[in-house]
């Protein structure tokens, strides 16, 4: 499950930001036509542009360091919180295209779109607060990883013996 929680928010970051740089080479080549007009909606192409990159670089960031929990409550916590992220790019994407059209400074999309990145971020930040690895509440990758620190710990409580 893990394993595939965070490759999921590494192929959905990595997407996202390719996704960002075709919405900036759309604005660049673009740009006369979609801004000369009013300066309300190249505000809204640009703003949006910035966010998917948020959300891009977000889903990257949590794909490159999640660590499940054990502990029920947090894992769900953990996954709420990532589905929330995950959602949020498809809402911005959507709304670069939709949004700047409807000429308002309204944004329905945008809007839910950033409350799932700050309700999944939070998410993601509770349900590792208290916890720590000393405790083994967090899910271990391998013990394969763990050896060398293993080794200087073993190291470490021998440093002193027999002077």
């Amino acid at each position: 499950m893990e394993t595939r929680t965070r490759l999921l928010h590494k192929l959905t970051g990595i997407v996202t930001v390719l996704i960002f740089l075709g919405t900036g080479a759309y604005m660049r080549f673009n740009s006369p036509a979609l801004f000369e007009s009013d300066p309300t909606v190249r505000m809204m192409f640009r703003s949006t542009h910035i966010y998917i990159l948020l959300s891009g670089l977000l889903n990257l960031g949590i794909g490159s360091y999640l660590l499940l929990s054990r502990q029920r409550w947090r894992r769900i916590l953990q996954l709420i919180g990532s589905s929330f992220v995950l959602v949020a790019p498809v809402l911005l994407i959507c709304a670069f295209f939709y949004e700047p059209s409807s000429r308002s400074v309204e944004r329905p999309l945008t809007l839910p779109a950033m409350l799932l990145l700050m309700i999944g971020t939070l998410s993601h930040l509770l349900s590792n607060t208290g916890s720590s690895m000393v405790e083994g509440d967090r899910a271990v990758v391998s013990d394969h990883a763990l050896q060398p620190i293993h080794a200087r710990r073993a190291g470490a409580s021998e440093y002193g013996k027999g002077d």
